[in-house]
């Protein structure tokens, strides 16, 4: 097989896309991973971009745009969530289409990565708009994806409901209830226990492995956590519950800390009945900002994208930092904390729980068979732990960080299916 492409990265990425690439290609010097494999593997399989016309419910007619991406499918069909979101741009999805194929090769689920947007803003959205938006986009897209060719899931702003959404629609489609088209569903219509907090307890496995790794002890470890969505707020719950002190917490909105420990179940509760937790009492008002160098044992980034940057890696104290989030750790800010002697903990490794237990919902919609929740916890923890050990064996022959460990790992699976199953036609 001989394929050539352009393979120049830049220097400093603009993009998450082109900071995508770039971890590739570092990866395919470090493996000598085959040229042509390397070309193939460096682009998306296919890109749909679709128009999505909405009735308001003032009547008017507001046109949207959605993306669909599919980067590999060499494992597997694709899999990955639908984000909606005034800021998501095509290189944004594609990007995360990419890690997607990474990280469900790095916790070894049969897998290829896909990734959805559409640009718009929920939260000024109505219920009835919202499900409009939905089942246009889901008819839009309906062409690439099904149970097995391409499965989407929730992901920022996108909820159970919505999945369910996706589901009908594409259920209607072929006259028949097909719910392995989506993961994170409610449990009523084929959705799997355990999934709603399978991102954060994901996390809370390799960070429990790290401090093993690090001879250190959970009980006191202080938490810093970056994002109080979905995977951050159930990160505060279980680390809490395990022994862990969560000493800072921020949202879109603020941040609180105090270096005592913040009352989880108190702090959930103003955030569920604020919408957000800042002004939570007990506590002193921190910056996003602030947080990420704040004093801490155990950094969670689990908000957006490219936060830890090459301006604010020097001031970071924790010793591990965990990410939660897609893509919060700029190149330069890797090699910073690597030098530093930060264990960083790839997003492809701390937040692949989300994608394992979505595997298990998948399985068990094909099979029409449920498992009951301390088998799917342990069946996770099991994934986590084995994807960690094999992360830091890699790391530690090759003596790099973590994340090219975890990236040594995957883009070689990938790179061995892709090499055995060859080019049709």
């Amino acid at each position: 097989m001989s394929i050539s492409a352009d393979r120049t990265a830049t220097a400093a990425p603009d993009n998450v896309w082109e900071m995508a690439q770039r971890q590739l290609d570092e990866i395919a010097r470090l493996i000598g991973l085959n040229d042509a494999i390397h070309a193939y593997i460096r682009v998306p399989k296919r890109v749909l971009e679709v128009s999505i016309p909405v009735k308001m419910d003032d009547g008017r007619l507001r046109m949207y745009t959605g993306y669909r991406v599919q980067h590999n499918m060499s494992r597997g069909p694709s899999k990955g969530g639908i984000r909606f979101h005034p800021d998501v741009t095509l290189d944004e999805v594609k990007a995360l289409a990419m890690w997607m194929t990474w990280k469900c090769a790095l916790v070894n689920i049969p897998f290829g990565g896909a990734k959805g947007g559409v640009i718009c803003d929920p939260k000024v959205m109505s219920l009835q708009e919202l499900e409009h938006l939905t089942r246009r986009f889901t008819s839009e897209i309906s062409i690439i994806i099904g149970p097995e060719k391409d499965i989407p899931a929730p992901d920022v702003y996108t909820t159970p409901q919505i999945m369910a959404w996706i589901m009908d629609t594409f259920s209607m489609q072929h006259g028949y209830s097909i719910p392995g088209v989506v993961t994170g569903k409610p449990i009523a219509i084929g959705g799997s226990l355990g999934r709603d907090k399978a991102t954060a307890r994901g996390c809370l496995f390799v960070v429990d492995e790290a401090l093993k790794v690090l001879d250190r002890k959970i009980e006191g470890t202080r938490v810093a956590i970056q994002g109080f969505g979905n995977a951050g707020m159930h990160a505060a719950e279980l680390m809490s519950k395990r022994g862990y002190r969560i000493v800072a917490v921020s949202d879109s909105r603020g941040g609180v800390a105090n270096p005592k420990g913040l009352d989880i179940t108190g702090l959930i509760a103003h955030k569920e009945e604020t919408g957000s937790v800042a002004g939570f009492s007990g506590a002193d008002r921190i910056t996003n900002a602030e947080l990420l160098t704040c004093d801490c044992d155990v950094l969670v980034p689990a908000a957006l994208e490219k936060v830890i940057t090459r301006d604010n890696a020097p001031s970071i104290q924790a010793t591990i930092v965990a990410e939660a989030a897609n893509g919060p750790t700029v190149p330069e800010a890797d090699e910073i904390l690597f030098d530093r002697g930060i264990m960083v903990l790839p997003d492809i490794l701390a937040n692949a729980g989300g994608v394992a237990v979505s595997y298990f919902e998948w399985v068990q919609d094909l099979q029409e068979s449920f498992w009951d929740e301390d088998e799917i916890n342990e069946r996770l923890r099991r994934k986590m732990v084995k994807a960690f050990a094999e992360t830091h064996e890699q790391a530690r022959r090759r003596k790099v960080d973590m994340r090219k460990g975890a990236y040594a790992v995957a883009v070689d699976r990938v790179a061995e299916a892709t090499k055995l199953r060859g080019l049709y036609p």
